[in-house]
């Protein structure tokens, strides 16, 4: 029964997706970013009424109170495609550092430029690296918050991989303070197959890395934060699911 609803939900959210993505094209020809926005939020929370109603998916969002108002850096754990489906529900016109291969997707790359999200060509080096800070302090004078996953990619519950670089560069140009956040989203919507498995996902932010710190450091902290509390997540998960 599970794979059944799995699959229903999985049909309904690319046709959903793949409406809204259309509609949105006509705000992106009139240059109306707000606009896009708007219906990205609207996409967000439909997603996750979706979710509950049809695979049992619900969330829960702690430790709101780190974050703090105006420009931050959020640095996540990346477990399912859930985790970018939910930004855009928390926070008004978020930029999220994303692959620049994505913005090469038809509609969808054209609605991430128009909204001026921070593509990285991880082949690029210096002159890459470069652009994506230019790109992140247009944001923050905007007064976005910004989104990264730091290992720049999804991982496994339980799974470790290298932090990469372009945090610690976020961090050192862009001198704002740092909320780590971990998930345990890998669980209920898993970055292999199309089963779904009933739940609550938990969103977990952490108190903010103060600007100011040496690389070394910087990492080191974030790194420890964000995996010491996302392996207390998957502990707790793993018993209720027990």
């Amino acid at each position: 029964m599970m794979m059944l609803r799995s699959l229903v939900f999985q049909v309904v959210f690319l046709g959903f997706s793949t409406l809204l993505a259309l509609y949105s094209l006509i705000p992106l020809m009139r240059g109306d970013r707000d606009q896009v926005f708007a219906i990205n939020a609207l996409w967000s929370r439909c997603i996750n009424r979706l979710l509950r109603w049809i695979v049992g998916i619900d969330f829960r969002v702690e430790g709101r109170e780190h974050i703090p108002d105006g420009p931050v850096l959020i640095a996540a754990k990346h477990q399912s495609l859930w985790d970018t489906t939910i930004i855009f529900h928390l926070f008004a016109r978020p930029a999220v550092v994303m692959k620049q291969e994505l913005q090469r997707i038809p509609i969808y790359g054209w609605l991430t430029r128009a909204q001026g999200m921070i593509a990285v060509d991880r082949d690029g080096g210096a002159r890459a690296l470069k652009q994506m800070l230019k790109d992140a302090r247009v944001a923050v004078a905007e007064g976005r918050k910004l989104v990264i996953f730091p290992q720049g990619t999804r991982t496994l519950p339980g799974e470790v991989l290298p932090y990469q670089s372009g945090v610690a560069a976020l961090y050192r140009d862009l001198k704002l303070p740092v909320v780590p956040a971990a998930v345990n989203s890998g669980f209920f919507w898993p970055k292999y197959g199309l089963r779904r498995r009933p739940g609550t996902i938990v969103l977990r932010y952490l108190p903010a890395i103060p600007p100011g710190l040496d690389r070394e450091e910087f990492m080191h902290e974030l790194e420890t934060r964000i995996e010491t509390a996302t392996a207390q997540l998957e502990a707790e998960t793993r018993a209720k699911l027990s």
